[in-house]
């Protein structure tokens, strides 16, 4: 039998995407799951085992809304590290989507949205406020 306490603690990965519209809106998800249960980010989730950074925010972001993406360039690297978590959050640029988002998974989202950068929910994810940093700098 196996000592899980002896077990390595190990950041985890996430990769997201910041998807614009094509009036300049970022959509946007408000998590209900820790960590950042409560806040407003963008859409995406793990990494599992052999899959590219790009194909899982494209696959999570199918699965938590029902719409496709294209995972484009790295916009920022968010390091969030709590007390109880360590996450490294990679997110991508996405221009556009294709069909109307819709939550399909209920038991991770509470809401969604396409806002504009310069009127945004509160509170964000750490990764939101790097994404929005970047796509600001990017102007």
């Amino acid at each position: 039998m196996s000592d899980e306490s002896s077990v390595p603690l190990r950041p985890r990965i996430g990769c997201g995407a910041a998807i614009l519209d094509g009036q300049g809106r970022i959509l946007l998800v408000q998590r209900k799951r820790h960590p950042e249960a409560g806040h407003w980010g963008q859409p995406g989730g793990k990494l599992d085992w052999g899959e590219s950074g790009r194909t899982c925010a494209e696959r999570e972001i199918l699965e938590e809304l029902g719409i496709t993406i294209v995972a484009g360039p790295v916009l920022c690297v968010t390091d969030m590290i709590a007390d109880d978590s360590h996450w490294v959050a990679v997110t991508y640029r996405a221009d556009g989507c294709v069909g109307e988002p819709a939550i399909q998974e209920p038991q991770a989202l509470a809401d969604w949205g396409w806002f504009p950068l310069d009127a945004l929910p509160s509170p964000l994810t750490a990764a939101t406020l790097d994404a929005v940093a970047a796509l600001a700098s990017k102007v």
